[in-house]
């Protein structure tokens, strides 16, 4: 059995290739595998491994970045959703192509999943969904607006575009694990929309800890390895299969 480990922490990494060195010298000659992205903004990543890897791999983790292990999404498989292990230097863990540049260190307002309902439901939210298209095509939240986007850099040119901030007065955001909607979160904010929230821990927090009798969700959600997409009955089997 593979435990899985999603994780993104936005923050100041004075030395992205310093980090990037230990991290590879650290983990190269263990069962670890996947891609973490290190950037001047933060660190990014999914990885696989046996659960002492993991826990030694977030160990560091919390040491070097302060990365909490209540901020990791954990699920386990029983294939390797991974071939290779990847430590990459990056100008950006997520890439978003705005005008101006973005603080994602300066979000908007974070909402549990326990919370996300009532705020989805609201007639005065916009539900907006960041990610790509061939995402959103498998599945989204009942409601949704979902962009044509191609990629997440598409995001900033669509909202100025088709939204306005004077007309859009409470934004709810979402992505699969958080850290589209954190950064987009960011972004509209410094664009003056008055209030925007983003679902803490994303699609794959939510699904894990959402009732499938009280959710919201429609469809599967698309994941960036081996097993492709995800919905409610595999997150509770894992979870359950890890205790």
């Amino acid at each position: 059995m593979y435990t899985v480990a999603a994780f993104y922490r936005f923050f100041a990494l004075s030395d992205p290739q310093a980090l990037r060195d230990e991290l590879h010298q650290t983990f190269v000659n263990t069962d670890l595998r996947g891609t973490t992205l290190l950037a001047p903004e933060g660190i990014n990543g999914t990885m696989a491994g046996s659960q002492e890897s993991i826990d030694r791999f977030l160990t560091l983790l919390d040491e070097r970045c302060g990365l909490e292990r209540s901020e990791v999404k954990f699920s386990t498989t029983e294939t390797p959703p991974f071939r290779r292990l990847k430590f990459k230097r990056k100008r950006e863990i997520i890439t978003f192509r705005a005008e101006n540049p973005v603080d994602p260190t300066r979000p908007g307002t974070y909402v549990d999943p326990a919370d996300w309902n009532a705020l989805a439901a609201d007639p005065n939210v916009l539900l907006l969904d960041t990610r790509n298209t061939y995402e959103t095509e498998i599945g989204t939240f009942a409601g949704a607006v979902t962009p044509p986007l191609n990629t997440f850099s598409d995001f900033a040119t669509w909202v100025t575009e088709h939204l306005e901030p004077t007309q859009t007065p409470k934004v709810a955001m979402f992505c699969t694990g958080g850290i589209r909607c954190e950064k987009a979160s960011a972004y509209m904010l410094q664009l003056g929309f008055p209030e925007v929230y983003h679902l803490r821990g994303g699609i794959l927090r939510y699904l894990q800890e959402t009732q499938p009798s009280e959710s919201r969700w429609n469809g599967d959600c698309y994941i960036f390895d081996e097993r492709v997409a995800v919905n409610h009955d595999d997150l509770r089997l894992e979870e359950q299969t890890e205790d």
